[in-house]
C-alpha cells in the first residue's frame, strides 16, 4: 500500500483524543495528519527514512532531527538527519553509532525527553565541531514488536524544551513510520523474491540450453553473492575428508583455496545431519578462516555419488542469516546439485557411447580384418602344397598382397576411428561422416565398407565440413536405395584434395534418371570450386567421384 487507510488514521487520531487534552488546536492535528501521510507516500525506504525525519522536524519545530537504524549488533546501520548543512558536516567528526543516549532508545524502547541531552547520566558528549544541543525528544519505531530504530529531535525552536504534547505527536508518528516501514519491508521482499525467481529462472535456461557445469555453478555463486550480500560463496565438493572447490565468488585479492581440510568442519556436519547449519565465521574458506562473522552451510541433494555444500558468508555486524535467507540458498543449493548431477549422466553417458563404439570397432575388427586376415593366410599356405606351378603362386600372392593392402587401410580407419572417439567427436569430419554411413545403412541389408586416407580432421576446413556430409549422404542413399548391389564401398581421402568416392557393383543408372540429386552434387562441387563425375555400366556398377581442392 502506497499509504495509510482510513481506518489507520481514525485509530491513530482516536488513540490521540483518549490523551491529548483541549488545548491541541486544530492546526496541530491538521499537521499531524498531513505528517503522516507524508511518510507513508512511498514505498521506497531509504526516501521513506528521510521523510519520516523531514516530517518530525517539521511537525513539532525541532532545529535538528535523526533517525537511527538498529544494527544487527546493536549499533546503528544507518542515521539520517536534518538541520545540518553538508559544509558544517565536514568539520565534525564520525556520525554517531549507538552508543550512549542513542543506544539507550535502542536497548530500552521507550520515549525519552530531556530539557537538556547534556545532563543525562547516558550521554557520552558531542564530536569535534558539533553544533550545540540542548532539549531533547527521542522514541523508538516498532516494526512487528521489534526495534526498527529511534526517531531523535533537539533543539525545540520557540520552546526552551519538548513539550508531553510533543512527545504524544512524535509517538504517534513514530507508530505511522513504523506501519509505514512495514509496507515499505513486505514490498522490498516481493522485489526481493522476484530477483531470486530471475536467477533461478537464468540458472535453469543455461542448465537446459548445455551450458558446461562450471560456467552454471560460476553464474550461480555470482548471484547468490550478489542477491544475499555476501561476503564469500562457494561450492565444495567432498571426498572423504578433503574438499575441492569447483567455484567460488568472493571479493578477497587472493579468492579461495581449491584444496580444503574439512576434518570437523562445519561442512562435514551439513553432510552428516543433511540440514543447514550455521557457523560463527565470516572466512570459512578465504585465507583467515578465524574472522569474526557469520556464515551458512547447506549441503547440495544429489542423489549419485556427489557430495557437496553451497557456503555462504557474511563480515561482522551484517544481518544475520534468516529463516527466508536459508529457504532461497537452499534452493541454490538444489540447483547447484542438479548441475553437478547433469554433469555426472553426461560423463558418464559418453563413457557409454565410447564403450558402445569400440564395441562395434572391435565387431569390425573381428568380422572384416581377422577374417581377411584368415582368408590371407590360407591362400598363402595352399602355395606351399606340391605341384603349385609358379603362375599360380605370383597370382595367389598378388592377391595376398592386395588383401593386406586394404586390410592396413581398414586397420588405419579404425585407428582413425578411436582417435576421435571422445571430446573431439563433435567436431570430427571423420566422425560425422561414419554417423552418415552408420544412419543410412541402419536398415539396408548391405553394409557399406568405408575407408579413409589422410588427415581428415586437420587439412579439410570446415568450409567443406557440410558440403562433404551432404554429398555422402546423396550419393550413398542412391547407391543403398536404387543400385540392387552386394557390395559398396566409400572411399574418403584427404592428400592433393579432398574426395570422396562411392563404387557398388550393381546394376548402374538406369536410362531415364531424375537428375535433381545429381544436379545437387555438381552445385555443391562448383561451390567449393571443385569437381563432380559419375561413371555407370550394367556390368560395372556405378562410381561417383567428389572432389575439392584444399
Amino acid at each position: 500500500m502506497s499509504e495509510l487507510t482510513d481506518a489507520v488514521i481514525d485509530t491513530l487520531l482516536s488513540e490521540m483524543r483518549e490523551r491529548l487534552d483541549e488545548t491541541v488546536t486544530p492546526a496541530t492535528l491538521r499537521g499531524l495528519l498531513e505528517a503522516v501521510l507524508v511518510v507513508g507516500s512511498g514505498l521506497e525506504l531509504d526516501s521513506m527514512l528521510q521523510r519520516i525525519v523531514s516530517a518530525a522536524t517539521s511537525l513539532l519545530g525541532a532545529r535538528y532531527g535523526a533517525l537511527g537504524v538498529r544494527a544487527a549488533d546493536g549499533g546503528l546501520s544507518e542515521f539520517v538527519y536534518v538541520g545540518i548543512d553538508p559544509a558544517q558536516r565536514e568539520t565534525m567528526g564520525h556520525l554517531p553509532e549507538g552508543r550512549g543516549l542513542l543506544g539507550l532508545l535502542i536497548n530500552d524502547p521507550r520515549p525519552v525527553r530531556l530539557a537538556d541531552l547534556s545532563k543525562h547520566p547516558g550521554s557520552i558528549g558531542f564530536p569535534e565541531n558539533h553544533p550545540p544541543m540542548g532539549s531533547f525528544l527521542g522514541t523508538p519505531i516498532m516494526v512487528r514488536g521489534k526495534v526498527f530504530g529511534s526517531i531523535y529531535l533537539t533543539e525545540k525552536l520557540g520552546a526552551p524544551e519538548f513539550t508531553e504534547e510533543d512527545e504524544i505527536l512524535l509517538k504517534v508518528l513514530a507508530t505511522s513510520a513504523g506501519m509505514a516501514v512495514d509496507n515499505a519491508w513486505l514490498f522490498e521482499g516481493s522485489l526481493t523474491r522476484e530477483r531470486w525467481l530471475t536467477a533461478m529462472a537464468s540458472i535453469n535456461a543455461r542448465l537446459l540450453v548445455g551450458g558446461s557445469v562450471d560456467d552454471t555453478l560460476s553464474l550461480l555463486v555470482g548471484q547468490v553473492r550478489e542477491l544475499a550480500l555476501c561476503s564469500g560463496v562457494y561450492v565444495v565438493l567432498a571426498d572423504g575428508v578433503q574438499g575441492s572447490v569447483r567455484a567460488s565468488a568472493t571479493a578477497e585479492p587472493g579468492g579461495s583455496p581449491k584444496r580444503v581440510d574439512l576434518t570437523g568442519s562445519s561442512i562435514m556436519r551439513a553432510l552428516r545431519t543433511r540440514k543447514p547449519v550455521h557457523t560463527p565465521t565470516a572466512s570459512l574458506l578465504a585465507s583467515n578462516p578465524d574472522e569474526p562473522g557469520h556464515a551458512v552451510v547447506l549441503p547440495l541433494s544429489a542423489t549419485s555419488a556427489i557430495t557437496g555444500a553451497l557456503v555462504a558468508t557474511r563480515p561482522q555486524g551484517s544481518e544475520p542469516w534468516g529463516d527466508e535467507d536459508v529457504l532461497r540458498l537452499e534452493s541454490m543449493a538444489n540447483l547447484a546439485a542438479v548441475a553437478l548431477e547433469f554433469a555426472e549422466q553426461q560423463r558418464k553417458q559418453r563413457l557409454l557411447d565410447v564403450l558402445a563404439d569400440r564395441d562395434r570397432i572391435a565387431q569390425d575388427l573381428h568380422d572384416n580384418v581377422i577374417q581377411r586376415l584368415f582368408a590371407t593366410g590360407m591362400s598363402l599356405q595352399s602355395t606351399m602344397a606340391a605341384g603349385v606351378d609358379g603362375d599360380r603362386m605370383a597370382e595367389v600372392v598378388q592377391y595376398a598382397v592386395e588383401q593386406l593392402d586394404r586390410t592396413v587401410r581398414e586397420i588405419r580407419t579404425t585407428i582413425f576411428d578411436l582417435h576421435t572417439t571422445g571430446a573431439a567427436a563433435s567436431t570430427s569430419l571423420r566422425r560425422r561422416l561414419l554417423d552418415v554411413v552408420g544412419d543410412l545403412s541402419v536398415h539396408s541389408p548391405v553394409s557399406p565398407n568405408i575407408q579413409f586416407s589422410g588427415p581428415i580432421d586437420t587439412l579439410v576446413p570446415a568450409r567443406i565440413h557440410p558440403q562433404a556430409e551432404a554429398v555422402l549422404r546423396e550419393g550413398l542413399s542412391n547407391a543403398l536405395r536404387h543400385s540392387q548391389s552386394e557390395n559398396i564401398s566409400v572411399s574418403v581421402s584427404a592428400l592433393e584434395d579432398f574426395r570422396i568416392e562411392i563404387v557398388d557393383d550393381g546394376t548402374g543408372l538406369p536410362a531415364t534418371v531424375r537428375r535433381s540429386g545429381l544436379v545437387n552434387l555438381e552445385r555443391r562441387a562448383e561451390q567449393c570450386g571443385g569437381a563432380f563425375r559419375i561413371e555407370s555400366n550394367e556390368s560395372r556398377g556405378t562410381r561417383l567421384v567428389w572432389s575439392a581442392p584444399l
